[in-house]
């Protein structure tokens, strides 16, 4: 009995190959990807690296998101979560509207404390209080910034539009992304900050990385290094020019450039010795840490995934190190793990991943698929295994 819908990246995968008329072997070919792997894949036997699924969407003319989109609409549905979308949408179309009339803004000093703690409830994997809050909140502050008509009244929007960004990205929303990300870029402008028009470049090179579009992803990496160049020398620019180089790490790994890839983690681990632990900086959780977190994903996104279990058995994450960043590393372990037939440690890192941040591994894409390859590999499972998936698949 399986706990999980059967609905898995592999079944999509193959669902779009019959529907191009492409027999695996066929597929196999175009894409590079190995047919066993392939084969494997679509059995739900291996859970598909980004590597492949980019690689696959290519060949198929696809985006990456209609194979690892969002696939869980009725358990939005069923936890809450889809009606709170529309309202930040809304919020994100009055940014050109001027002062609202019936609004009376909070002063900027009470807004901007308002947008750290969205913050600080993200990266505490609060998805839904923050997805539930942020729309009223960027309505008040873009009636309170074109008010004033200062820099930090649009550097508070800046924090609020990246914040309705991580809200849609989590939750698999890639278009509300985009459109926080062209919100962001306009507000940094009128900010005139060339720190946030690096993060922007950033988090604009996360959805190519995202979408499998690796060589667009690395040219914005370069565009965002040439952007946070022109500010003021700043442990802020310092944090953002580490985590653009973070971010090229993983974009030239799963391109499988591997020196490219070693060479922004050694760029990006300099700098974070200069840093040291930076959480709340931008909130990019940049740090020693980081670096080291990336270095594990790196190493899977090159396929090396018993140098990246090996890697994440020495890190020890900072008891007070952002829940939402900690989760994804306990999937990324978890998927290494898997990959090693290391099965029993796997699951155990799932549910840590759970434990840590239960909002976001329940809709994380990694947690799903790694635990339908775990069930498929399984003959036995245990109760504790089945409780996993009933959970992933209750809608409560």
């Amino acid at each position: 009995m399986h706990a999980l819908s059967q609905d898995h990246t592999g079944v999509r995968i193959k669902r779009l190959r019959l529907e191009r008329h492409l027999s695996q072997r066929a597929l196999s070919d175009l894409s590079k990807v190995p047919y066993y792997t392939l084969t494997k894949i679509e059995q739900g036997r291996a859970a598909a690296t980004p590597h492949a699924v980019g690689a696959l969407a290519r060949a198929m003319g696809v985006q990456v998101s209609t194979i690892v989109g969002q696939p869980y609409n009725s358990d939005l549905r069923a936890d809450n979560l889809d009606v709170l979308i529309a309202p930040i949408r809304e919020a994100l179309d009055v940014y050109d509207l001027g002062a609202d009339p019936e609004i009376t803004a909070r002063p900027l000093r009470v807004l901007r404390l308002k947008s750290e703690d969205l913050c600080a409830a993200v990266r505490a994997g609060e998805i839904k209080q923050v997805a539930g809050d942020v729309a009223g909140l960027i309505e008040e502050t873009t009636t309170a910034a074109h008010e004033q008509g200062s820099s930090e009244g649009w550097l508070i929007l800046c924090s609020l539009y990246r914040t309705s960004y991580d809200v849609a990205t989590k939750l698999g929303y890639a278009d509300l992304a985009q459109l926080s990300l062209a919100r962001l870029d306009w507000a940094a402008q009128r900010a005139s900050s060339a720190v946030f028009g690096g993060a922007y470049q950033y988090f604009r090179a996360l959805t190519y990385l995202r979408e499998g579009k690796y060589r667009t992803g690395q040219r914005l990496v370069d565009l965002g290094l040439r952007t946070i160049g022109q500010a003021e020398p700043s442990r802020e620019r310092d944090v953002v020019i580490g985590q653009l180089h973070l971010g090229g790490s993983v974009m030239a790994g799963r391109a499988h450039n591997e020196d490219q890839a070693l060479g922004h983690l050694a760029e990006a681990e300099t700098i974070a010795a200069r840093t040291g632990e930076s959480p709340t900086v931008l909130w990019m959780a940049f740090g020693d840490t980081n670096v080291q977190v990336h270095r594990v994903s790196v190493l899977a996104e090159l396929d090396k995934y018993g140098k990246a279990v090996q890697a994440a058995s020495t890190l020890a994450i900072p008891h007070d190190w952002p829940k939402s960043r900690t989760s994804h590393h306990w999937a990324e372990v978890a998927r290494a793990q898997m990959f090693t037939g290391k099965l029993d440690a796997s699951f155990i890192s799932l549910q840590k991943a759970r434990k840590t941040a239960p909002q976001q591994a329940k809709y994380h894409p990694m947690v799903r698929d790694t635990y339908a390859s775990l069930e498929a590999a399984h003959r036995r499972l245990p109760d504790s295994f089945l409780a996993y998936g009933s959970w992933l698949a209750s809608q409560v």
